[in-house]
């Protein structure tokens, strides 16, 4: 009997998980059966994930960058993919204030409908204003600080501490770039042994995908809020993955034109890590897998895989970004606001740079959001209007951060001449 693709499992037990819980919620015992026995898995599953990410990143980035065994390649990589990895974002930004002005999902949000969501969700959106109030006290050049660890091993601790990891990874790839062969080769050969030993245990891991993500999904479902509240805000929603959609679209064309790439390639390929990013909201926690289906299905070169993807996973969040501006501009027309022009355009600034200092972790979007909805004189209350339906959307637009990772690292290959031609594969 023929094997079930990796993407087809993951999408099973997707549906199975939203079928199973929906069937729950008409036992009163249903919620917390799923909350108790059910959500656990799906928790143990993205733990495993997020287990091996700093592992993998300083493998595969020490790897990746002593291979290139020339300081010029390096940089000249390194470029192309903060140059392509910018110019994403500003086409999301830009493209979510495109659509947002055009089908104002704002004007929908009624009196009665807005003062219900600050009420349920103002001591929740709290939090968030605390951590964006600690990023905006901070001076302007902390961001630049906080990359530089003062403890690699402390730094190791926390995934939310990858752009120290990667720092470290890199400048320790480039130590190995300048000392004598002879003296590199050990900690070469040594790195290389972690990273395949690392790829394993992603094997191991995934085999148990669809069982988290039937637990996650589940467990999603009965903590939802009421779908009057969903009800209210379809129109926001319909916005941010419109745009969404559109930029999966944007990645696959552009794939195609400048790889020859045709787009049931791209999207055969990387479908497993974009279920996996749709259920876990992580694209830290997708690493992994996005690093394997690149590399393996789509044909990039290790070499370039190793470098581009962790970097990605870390600054580049077109899907955030997209989400920002959409969120914002439909708070202000919530709050019956006119943006002017000057307003929207720093709103396509925020957002950018917002994306890049955004964790590669679920929420984190929403930290930042605060930051873009201060700077453009949005009310920060306006926060609790998108709060009930923020965390599906968080599910999409990981979707597109992994995405846009993926189409990135095949445009920065080819641009190199390490993208090579794969058959893509059916098993796992």
């Amino acid at each position: 009997m023929k094997k079930i693709a990796l993407h087809w499992q993951i999408l099973i037990g997707m549906v199975a998980g939203v079928l199973f819980a929906l069937l729950m919620t008409q036992f009163y015992w249903g919620k917390s059966l799923i909350t108790d026995w059910i959500k656990p898995f799906g928790t143990i599953f993205i733990n495993s994930l997020k287990l091996i990410a700093v592992p993998l990143i300083l493998a595969s980035l020490i790897k990746g960058v002593s291979d290139l065994k020339d300081i010029t390649k390096l940089s000249r990589m390194g470029g192309r993919t903060f140059v392509l990895y910018i110019i994403t974002t500003v086409v999301a930004v830009s493209l979510g204030l495109v659509l947002v002005n055009i089908i104002k999902p704002g004007e929908s949000i009624s009196e009665k409908t807005r003062t219900e969501l600050v009420a349920n969700y103002g001591g929740t959106t709290s939090k968030f204003k605390e951590e964006a109030v600690k990023q905006n006290e901070t001076g302007p050049l902390q961001a630049l600080i906080d990359i530089v660890p003062s403890n690699i091993i402390n730094a190791s601790g926390d995934n939310k501490n990858m752009l120290q990891v990667i720092f470290f990874a890199i400048l320790f790839g480039v130590g190995l770039i300048l000392i004598k062969e002879e003296q590199s080769k050990p900690v070469k050969d040594f790195f290389d042994g972690f990273n395949e030993v690392i790829l394993k245990l992603i094997d191991i891991i995934m085999l148990a995908a669809p069982i988290g993500v039937f637990a996650l999904l589940a467990a999603l479902v009965v903590e939802s809020p009421s779908l009057d509240l969903f009800k209210a805000l379809g129109w926001y929603a319909f916005t941010v993955v419109l745009g969404l959609s559109t930029m999966i679209l944007i990645y696959n064309l552009i794939v195609f034109i400048f790889t020859k790439k045709k787009p049931n390639f791209f999207m055969k390929g990387i479908s497993p890590a974009q279920l996996l990013a749709f259920s876990t909201s992580s694209s830290a926690a997708t690493l992994p897998v996005t690093m394997e289906r690149v590399t393996e299905h789509l044909g990039v070169d290790e070499e370039v895989s190793s470098f581009v993807l962790p970097i990605g996973a870390t600054i580049n969040m077109d899907g955030t970004s997209l989400y920002q501006s959409v969120a914002a501009v439909f708070i202000a027309q919530a709050f019956g606001m006119d943006l002017t022009l000057g307003t929207q355009l720093g709103i396509i600034a925020t957002a950018t740079l917002a994306s890049i200092g955004s964790a590669a972790v679920p929420g984190a979007g929403m930290v930042m959001l605060v930051i873009v909805l201060a700077q453009a004189g949005i009310p920060e209350a306006g926060l609790a209007l998108i709060f009930a339906v923020d965390r599906p959307l968080d599910m999409c637009r990981t979707t597109v951060n992994v995405t846009s990772d993926a189409a990135v690292c095949m445009l920065v290959a080819k641009s190199i001449d390490k993208l090579h031609d794969v058959e893509v594969k059916d098993e796992n």
